[in-house]
């Protein structure tokens, strides 16, 4: 990860204004801890800190076209950029080898309509210094975050997180994923109009619902966003928690490990050793499983322990690096924190993690309850489109902290596209398959065509036998990990690393925030207020680091069970009134759910 700080439409460039810049860009250094670099001129500012993956040696930034009049600051990772090089050559001059070079490329041949050109996770700002125009983007799902805001005067902000932007304009907000905005001094609005390029026929059931599922389209597909993600010139690892999708996510990683992905399997690797990393309180769910996993396809595993006063310790720290005070993000980011200060230590850059599964296949607890198919693709498309507040903000925000990059290749565009468009009834939970009958191929809504009706024998994990979500992913996946993984039941990740750190924080929550104080939260606390004593104390923590009313918006807040929207509360009547985002709270479903009053 990187940081980036930009600002535009500024009316006369002064020393302060550098200065400005240069203190805002200093907050984000963790993000980019390898070097900074700064562009002023024209009405913009572009300053940038590096994290190094790519390019090491000449990719610093910002970046430059050739005659130098487009500046560049990005963070993020075009997966392929070799690609896009090999279509300009000879028609541009590259001047480094960093990936992210070819956004210039592409912006010189065809204005702003080259995003979906590009494949990969990236939030970026381009200042024309010609047209005195700027161009800002994110990616598709959000995955690397983006912030904007405003002056009265006209002046634009844009930065990678808000702790750059807070106290330094007069309102921000979170810019939207899959958009960009453009615009010059001639054409500025107070309010920057966003212009979504990110569009999908699988955003609409009705384009989905008669697809055919295949197995083996998911499996290459997901295959082949590994690969393609592997790209870096530095160690990298994986995240290995013992559940299905990041034991997935390892188990193809390993595969291709031993060679680099840059030019076609043919030079070793630099690090031919994947190195595996899980985190959990002793005894916790997922580290023997993680353990099992890792001895399966062969990583060097590495497994950290935190007690439950280091996690308590570090929660005001966390919900300064992660910039929320949602519950299940704080409680989820805290061990990930603690996690991403060793991985760092030992010299690992970049880890592949398994984020997004869960919101393309269905994976949470609470799709169980879903009514349909279309009730079920909504509920996907939703969670997918809410990421950004959630998921993704964690993994980014939590690795950058201590300078690691994440990525995601559950969330690649050219794997969503596959993942997406198969048919939802195929998605929704169904009883595991007799091993004697399981096998990849086509699943269709036709009840002759189902891979399997049959119930597995109840496995460990399993839930007794019953319907497991995920299934086709797992069918896709299931010859290359052990069998209790592969259809081991759904832990979310901050239930896995121990059941007592759940437990812990709302006991201390709730004895450190008083009835009288939650009975005059809506009072302190006009915007989003705190549902109950976990969240006010989050919250009072969170307004202690940004006090504005553009950060409290920044976060989206709502009533949830085991991670779900507010609208998929209505398909239980047992979800009513219920606002729990631990999978434990869906009673008949997790194997040690919590007992229902």
């Amino acid at each position: 990860m990187c940081g980036i700080v930009s600002i535009f439409n500024i009316k006369q460039q002064t020393p302060e204004r550098r200065q400005k810049a240069l203190r805002m860009s200093q907050k984000l250094r963790h993000r980019g801890p390898d070097w900074s670099g700064i562009y002023v001129g024209g009405s913009a500012i572009l300053a940038h800190e590096r994290l190094s993956i790519v390019d090491p040696e000449s990719g610093g930034q910002p970046l430059y076209s050739p005659d130098r009049k487009l500046v560049l600051a990005v963070n993020g990772e075009i997966y392929n950029h070799q690609e896009i090089r090999r279509r300009f050559a000879g028609q541009y001059d590259f001047q480094t080898g960093s990936d992210c070079e070819v956004i210039l490329a592409l912006y010189r041949d065809k204005g702003v309509s080259f995003l979906e050109d590009i494949s990969g996770i990236f939030a970026f700002a381009l200042y024309d210094e010609a047209r005195d125009a700027f161009l800002i983007a994110r990616d598709p799902i959000g995955v690397i975050p983006l912030y904007i805001g405003y002056d009265s005067d006209g002046t634009v902000y844009v930065a990678s997180e808000l702790k750059a932007l807070e106290g330094q304009c007069e309102r921000y907000e979170p810019f939207p994923p899959g958009h960009y905005a453009y615009g010059n001094s001639k054409t500025l609005n107070p309010t920057i109009k966003f212009e979504r390029y990110y569009q999908r026929d699988w955003f609409d059931y009705e384009a989905v619902k008669n697809n055919e599922a295949s197995v083996d389209a998911i499996r290459d597909a997901l295959t082949e966003a590994v690969r393609r993600q592997l790209m870096s010139d530095v160690p990298y690892g994986v995240l290995l928690s013992g559940g299905l999708d990041s034991s997935v996510i390892s188990a193809i990683a390993e595969r291709f490990s031993e060679r680099r992905i840059e030019d076609d399997s043919q030079t070793r690797a630099y690090w031919p050793r994947l190195h595996s990393f899980a985190v959990g309180l002793k005894g916790a769910p997922d580290l023997a499983k993680a353990k099992r996993v890792a001895d399966h396809i062969g990583t060097v595993h590495h497994e950290i322990n935190y007690t439950l006063q280091e996690g308590l310790d570090a929660i005001r720290d966390v919900i300064y690096f992660t910039e929320t005070y949602d519950v299940t993000t704080v409680r989820a980011s805290t061990p990930m924190y603690l996690l991403a200060r060793v991985i760092k230590s030992m010299g690992i850059k970049m880890v592949l993690s398994g984020e997004g599964a869960d919101e393309v296949f269905g994976g949470y607890l609470y799709f169980h309850k879903a009514p349909d198919a279309r009730a079920f693709h909504e509920e996907t498309v939703r969670k997918l489109s809410k990421l950004n507040y959630y998921d993704c903000l964690r993994a980014n925000k939590s690795l950058a902290a201590w300078g690691v990059e994440g990525r995601v290749p559950f969330l690649d565009k050219e794997f969503l596209d596959v993942a997406m468009r198969t048919n939802p009834e195929a998605k929704r939970p169904r009883p595991a398959p007799n091993p004697s009958l399981a096998g990849r191929g086509v699943i269709t809504t036709s009840p002759q065509r189902l891979l399997v009706s049959a119930p597995r024998p109840a496995r460990e994990g399993q839930g007794g036998g019953s319907a497991i979500e995920k299934y086709i992913l797992r069918e896709a996946f299931a010859d290359m990990l052990p069998a209790e993984i592969a259809w081991r039941q759904k832990e979310q990740f901050s239930d896995g690393v121990g059941y007592s750190w759940i437990d812990t924080l709302k006991k201390v929550t709730s004895e450190a925030v008083s009835d009288e104080q939650m009975a005059h939260a809506a009072e302190r606390f006009p915007i989003n207020p705190p549902l109950n004593k976990e969240e006010y104390y989050y919250r009072s923590i969170f307004a202690e680091h940004f006090p504005s009313d553009s950060a409290a918006r920044s976060v989206n807040q709502e009533a949830s069970v085991a991670c779900s929207t507010a609208i998929a509360l209505q398909w239980d009547a047992a979800f009513k009134n219920l606002n729990e985002p631990s999978g434990r709270a869906v009673a008949g479903v997790h194997e040690k759910a919590y007992a229902q009053s």
